[in-house]
């Protein structure tokens, strides 16, 4: 079962970004534990991360060759305004989860609207690193 994980802009910055909102993980511990949860799941994990909106889009495009059986993404601020990344998303005919370490609705007003939430199955927001293992799970629970 093969699942794409993207990882949008500032990501690669966990652990230095605001602590109090991000914590202190590194990207490279979130992928560690993402991979171990993975290959309990029988999963194989794409990861990819990306602070450009176009290899993000390219990434998502290309997924419809590799037989992608469900896509993770945190897109981070793109969220709020890639209409570019939902159109690539949305094309998709695959369980989609959007993830947030932050409860995005319990900060800033123009973070509480995610124009990709829409064209996905679910979202799941404020659990720290766990959003992405809850996504991980659910994706494995409806594959």
């Amino acid at each position: 079962m093969n699942i794409l994980v993207i990882h949008g802009p500032n990501m690669n910055l966990l652990g230095k970004r605001d602590k109090t909102i991000y914590g202190t993980y590194t990207l490279e511990y979130i992928d560690e534990l993402l991979y171990n949860r993975a290959k309990e799941y029988g999963m194989k994990l794409d990861i990819f991360q990306s602070n450009i909106e176009g290899e993000i889009i390219n990434k998502l495009h290309q997924s419809l060759e590799n037989n992608i059986k469900g896509i993770v993404i945190n897109p981070g601020a793109y969220t709020h305004y890639s209409l570019a990344i939902r159109d690539a998303l949305e094309i998709l005919n695959i369980p989609i989860v959007e993830v947030h370490i932050s409860n995005i609705y319990a900060r800033e007003d123009f973070r509480k609207k995610s124009v990709i939430a829409p064209v996905c199955t679910g979202q799941i927001s404020g659990f720290g690193i766990y959003s992405y293992i809850l996504a991980l799970e659910a994706l494995y629970m409806m594959i």
